[in-house]
């Protein structure tokens, strides 16, 4: 009978200093431990009889997910139905994974949003002109070279699966110049550019040259400056986006297509001539610091080969707070100087940075 009684109590010791066999016993059962001698199997027990280990595990697990985003599952597992790694930047910009969707109507930031006080060129466009006489100025505007830019760029998700696994985003993007400093003309708003658009966005994964091809999108997009002629500017278009990753660098194409307006209504028949016809984009975040650079071209040769670059470059100030400076050269800056050539430099804060 004693060796009955002692039995349950041999068989904890056992299977407590065995790693190989050894179970978590019950809590209850924890007094076996008491009669282990070594030191670290006697710990070992406690471990197991407490099931410390298993909640040592699971606080690992969320502290991995919390820095990651990626969900960790019982024995090493990973859920079907998450990602295997952390989101990519297209996907935390556009939900590309099915487990990174988040329904509709949710607003996300789009192209940067920022304060520039002091935004300044390198040649005014003092009589903007157009092809179209009626879009050609005659009495040239009074302007600083010294001006202030800010931008608000928003989009939202408003039919999530259609055809298939795409979603349906709408975007809005409005750029003002603002002559704060030009007290002589009553600090006018030089230009702002409104440009709503409608994508239609898929995601994949695809190896091309060393690249992983995240997402490809089409969609409409207007732009235009909201102005009366002869200042008014405007134009339609089709779009279509293909965005690339590899490390922390993002790759952007696109290419678009002018919708044809009629002669007489076409502000602007050129500005394909010189704001391109299409556009990449190269992105790197770097030691929480995100460089940008974008390039233009009309895909034309001679006197039409035009274009511009614009160079982003943000860095953190505090918090969410990030300082902001942009270079641009080029033709079409702003809808207005669609086919001015300038170079304009900005120095300002960015609140919600790229894409």
């Amino acid at each position: 009978m004693k060796c009955l009684v002692l039995l349950p109590l041999v068989l904890s010791v056992v299977l407590s200093a065995s790693p190989v066999l050894a179970q978590s016993p019950d809590p209850l059962d924890i007094r076996a431990c008491t009669a282990i001698d070594n030191d670290a199997q006697r710990l070992a027990c406690y471990d197991n009889a407490t099931h410390r280990d298993d909640r040592k595990a699971q606080r690992a697990a969320d502290e991995h997910m919390r820095a990651t985003g990626v969900f960790a599952q019982p024995d090493g597992a990973q859920s079907a139905s998450v990602p295997s790694a952390a989101p990519s930047l297209l996907d935390r910009r556009w939900e590309l994974d099915p487990s990174s969707k988040l329904g509709t109507f949710n607003l996300r930031s789009y192209r940067p949003v920022y304060v520039l006080p002091v935004f300044a060129t390198s040649r005014l466009n003092t009589a903007p002109h157009s092809p179209n006489p009626n879009n050609t100025v005659t009495d040239p505007a009074h302007l600083d070279n010294i001006e202030a830019k800010f931008q608000f760029s928003l989009k939202t998700k408003v039919v999530q699966d259609l055809l298939g696994d795409g979603d349906l985003w709408v975007g809005y993007t409005q750029s003002s110049r603002w002559q704060v400093y030009n007290s002589e003309e009553s600090r006018p708003f030089r230009e702002t550019d409104y440009e709503p658009e409608a994508l239609l966005v898929y995601g994949t994964h695809r190896e091309l040259f060393g690249w992983n091809l995240r997402m490809f999108d089409i969609g409409i997009n207007h732009q235009s400056n909201g102005r009366s002629d002869p200042y008014s500017r405007s134009w339609n278009r089709i779009v279509a986006d293909v965005g690339f990753e590899r490390g922390d660098w993002t790759l952007m194409l696109r290419p678009w297509w002018r919708i044809p307006e009629s002669r007489d209504d076409d502000n602007n028949p050129d500005i394909a001539d010189h704001v391109g016809r299409g556009e990449v984009a190269l992105l790197r975040n770097w030691n929480n610091q995100t460089f940008g650079l974008t390039l233009r071209h009309s895909f034309r040769g001679g006197d039409a080969s035009r274009g511009s670059a614009r160079f982003n470059w943000s860095v953190p100030l505090d918090g969410k707070l990030r300082g902001y400076v942009e270079l641009f050269h080029g033709y079409g800056e702003s809808l207005i100087d669609y086919n001015h050539e300038a170079t304009y430099l900005g120095v300002g804060l960015s609140l919600l940075d790229w894409y």
